[in-house]
């Protein structure tokens, strides 16, 4: 199925790596004026040479999803250099290098951090987004979640679960109260991937035994790729996919 997305102005959040540099690639590639942002400038010139490199230039700008302003400056921009704004991919989350430890052990800033970034950035986003798209009386929103949210955390971090849960839970009810208008709410939930150096060290944390047990754990007997979840978000911003709206879609190879 060949996707064309040509005229289509495309925000992509946490593109600096991984999922979100992936998904902005696969969008610039297949004809869309794509804006990426993230809070790491580096990684946003490299994702900025990866698309000149495959001859699809694209628009990177360094943007705090969790600064309601700065997220609202960035959709105004977009919406006013093309006249629209047809997809906003909510990537932006993680972490924060966190890691696991006993519930006694969170503070209050370590929980709200997480909260920020992974269900307040993508609330402001939507946001910020939401009025073009109901003049347009067309729109894709896509959330990517977590097998985390739907389930329990493999990192065992107890805010990232919660968020990520949080985060359907958004996605369903904006699916509702945006329908009317012709705009579709979706969510991605991938499964492990090698993505970026988080989840790298998380792999190599695992040791060899660890790492088999994960990989037979898979149905498929293998990991997933960024490119795994880029394919997957394009079906939700596609036509095909025009009368799905508030579901989630688990891409982590069959559990």
């Amino acid at each position: 199925m060949k996707l064309d997305f040509s005229g289509q102005t495309v925000i992509v959040t946490g593109a600096a790596q991984g999922f979100g540099r992936a998904i902005s690639l696969a969008f610039a590639r297949d004809g869309a004026a794509v804006y990426a942002c993230d809070v790491q400038p580096e990684g946003l010139t490299e994702t900025a040479r990866l698309a000149e490199e495959q001859g699809t230039p694209l628009h990177v700008r360094p943007v705090d999803v969790t600064d309601r302003a700065a997220v609202q400056r960035l959709a105004q921009e977009a919406e006013q250099a093309t006249g629209r704004l047809d997809v906003l991919v909510n990537n932006a989350g993680g972490v924060l290098g966190q890691v696991g430890r006993p519930l006694e052990e969170i503070s209050e800033g370590d929980w709200q951090s997480i909260f920020r970034v992974n269900v307040d950035g993508a609330f402001h986003f939507a946001q910020a987004v939401a009025p073009a798209m109901k003049r347009q009386r067309r729109g894709r929103i896509i959330n990517i979640s977590s097998g985390a949210g739907l389930g329990v955390s493999l990192t065992g971090i107890q805010a990232y679960a919660s968020a990520k849960a949080a985060q359907i839970g958004l996605t369903r009810q904006l699916a509702h109260e945006l329908g009317e208008f012709g705009i579709t709410v979706n969510n991605v939930a991938p499964g492990f991937v090698r993505s970026n150096p988080t989840t790298e060290r998380q792999w190599q944390s695992y040791g060899e035994e660890g790492q088999q047990r994960l990989v037979q754990g898979i149905a498929l007997k293998r990991l997933g790729s960024p490119q795994d979840i880029a394919s997957a978000v394009q079906f939700f911003a596609s036509e095909q996919a025009g009368w799905i709206t508030g579901q989630v879609l688990s891409v982590d190879g069959g559990k």
